[in-house]
C-alpha cells in the first residue's frame, strides 16, 4: 500500500498526467500564466515614482534611484523567489516537494488558469508546429523498448558516458540520498532494488 505521508505525492500525480496526459502541458500553461501574473503584479508594487522635490528611497543615489523606478527590481524578484528557487528545490527533492499540499493546491490553481482559455492558443501555435516541422513522439526515432532490444539497442547501465551533460559517478549516490527518498525505499521493494543497482553501476570503475 501507499505510504499515507505520501498521499499529497500520489494525488498531484495521478491529477498531473491523467487521462491521456493533457494536464501536464496544461499545467505548463498555466504556470506560464500565474508567473507572468506575478511578475505584474510585484513590479506594480515594487515600481516607484518619486515627485519632484522628494528624497531619494532610503537616500540611494539618483542612479540607483531610477532603476528602482523601472520595476526591474521586481522581476528579478520574481525570477529568484518565485521560479527559480522552486525548481532547484523540487529537482533535489522531488518526493518531498511532491508530497507538500501546497504543491497539490498550486497544481490545480495553475490547470484553472489554463482552463480558462486566455492562452488558448498556445495548443493552436503548437499544433502548427507540428505540423510544420514534422515532429513525432521518441518511439517513432528511436522506436519503442521492446523494439530497440530486439534489435540489441537496449539501455546498457554499462554504457554510460561522462562529462557535461552527462551523468557522473556520484560518491554516496545510494547512502547519501534524501531521507525522504530513503523512506520510500524501505516501503517499496522495486525502488530500494533500482537504487542499489544504480548506485552499483555508477560506482563501477
Amino acid at each position: 500500500s501507499y505510504p499515507s505521508s505520501k498521499k499529497f505525492a500520489k494525488m498531484t500525480c495521478e491529477l498531473l498526467f491523467k487521462g491521456k496526459g493533457r494536464n501536464l502541458p496544461g499545467f505548463m500553461i498555466g504556470r506560464q500564466l500565474s508567473v507572468v501574473t506575478c511578475f505584474f503584479v510585484i513590479a506594480r508594487v515594487t515600481t516607484l515614482s518619486i515627485a519632484e522635490g522628494e528624497g531619494n528611497l532610503w537616500g540611494v543615489p539618483d542612479a540607483l534611484q531610477n532603476f528602482f523606478n523601472t520595476g526591474f527590481l521586481g522581476a528579478i524578484i520574481t525570477t529568484i523567489l518565485g521560479s527559480i528557487t522552486w525548481q532547484l528545490v523540487a529537482s533535489a527533492f522531488p518526493i518531498a516537494f511532491l508530497s507538500n499540499p501546497i504543491t497539490y493546491i498550486f497544481l490545480v490553481i495553475c490547470l484553472a488558469f489554463e482552463w480558462t482559455g486566455i492562452c488558448g492558443g498556445a495548443w493552436v501555435l503548437a499544433w502548427i508546429m507540428k505540423k510544420m516541422i514534422g515532429f513525432q513522439r521518441d518511439e517513432v526515432y528511436i522506436g519503442t523498448a521492446e523494439e530497440r532490444e530486439a534489435e540489441g539497442h537496449k539501455d546498457d547501465a554499462d554504457d554510460l558516458q561522462a562529462g557535461t551533460g552527462h551523468m557522473i559517478k556520484l560518491p554516496g549516490f545510494y547512502e547519501d540520498a534524501p531521507d525522504s527518498l530513503k523512506e520510500l525505499m524501505t516501503t517499496d521493494p522495486d525502488v530500494a532494488k533500482w537504487m542499489q543497482e544504480s548506485s552499483a553501476s555508477l560506482q563501477a570503475p
